[in-house]
């Protein structure tokens, strides 16, 4: 039984791979710790991974752009915004920057694209805010399960009963995007807000891992890692490569070790006992 914490307590790694086939790796990532437990308190803890659209001009300018906006935003947000306006209103400023950023190079609409995937860990809570189809996954007590849905043709055909689910994991939309950071002015982002425990591990990653790992395998590979998230990661990246390796493969992983359980009164949190 894990022992009862008096604050969010969290262990992370990450990785970013070229891949075999590449030449560069468009994939960026981002993190920004909570150097003490009051600024854990009033901000959290963020982390975000971008990958810039492939085939696409200067998908890396847009992927490290997105996650710099984000992170210089959430640096300096006020303490105690809510984490999913948060992270709405940030992915947003980011959006932003690319879109101005591809219009000054004279790229602006698809030439100048990204992904994102953030979450935001404060108290008792995670919140989660992306666009494209790098994902967060959350592993459980043994089970896996995808937090965010692909914003994908493929996807939005099934919702609409078009295709199957089978025709759209094989069909040739699957990695057709419906939408991404830099392609509009304004992008709808999607965010959702969960409960975390002690003893959760969270998976953020770009499609180079999740294109060519499936789910139950990449819940194999977490079940061992119950000391080393940082070998869990190249474990991770290097099954991909093996199966695929076509795209470049990043992953952030992060091990809640305890969480400070709170309640809310007028807008403001409290600790519960």
């Amino acid at each position: 039984m894990p022992a009862i914490s008096t604050m969010l307590d969290i262990e992370f790694a990450q990785l970013t791979d070229v891949g075999r086939v590449r030449p560069h790796n468009e994939d960026y990532l981002g993190h920004s710790p909570a150097p003490t437990p009051e600024r854990g308190r009033s901000h959290g803890w963020l982390f975000i991974l971008a990958d810039g659209v492939g085939g696409q001009e200067q998908g890396e300018v847009a992927s490290r752009a997105a996650v710099e906006s984000v992170l210089e935003g959430f640096r300096t947000a006020p303490a105690g915004e809510a984490p999913l306006g948060l992270l709405e209103r940030l992915v947003q400023r980011a959006n932003g920057h690319v879109f101005e950023a591809a219009l000054a190079a004279g790229i602006a609409g698809a030439g100048m694209a990204t992904t994102v995937v953030a979450c935001l860990l404060r108290h008792d809570r995670l919140a989660v805010a992306h666009v494209g189809d790098s994902r967060c996954y959350l592993i459980r007590r043994g089970t896996i399960t995808s937090l965010t849905r692909d914003h994908t043709m493929a996807n939005e055909q099934v919702r609409l009963g078009v295709i199957s689910r089978q025709e759209a994991d094989e069909g040739e939309t699957r990695h057709l995007l419906s939408r991404s950071l830099g392609g509009g002015l304004f992008i709808g982002v999607e965010t959702s807000d969960h409960q975390i425990f002690a003893g959760d591990i969270l998976l953020l990653c770009s499609d180079g891992l999740h294109g060519a790992v499936p789910p139950a395998d990449i819940q194999k590979i977490l079940a061992s890692a119950s000391t080393d998230l940082q070998t869990a990661a190249r474990q991770l990246v290097e099954i991909a490569n093996e199966r695929d390796g076509s795209d470049n493969v990043s992953v952030q992983l992060i091990r809640v070790r305890g969480v400070e359980r709170v309640g809310m009164y007028r807008g403001r949190p409290y600790k519960l006992r």
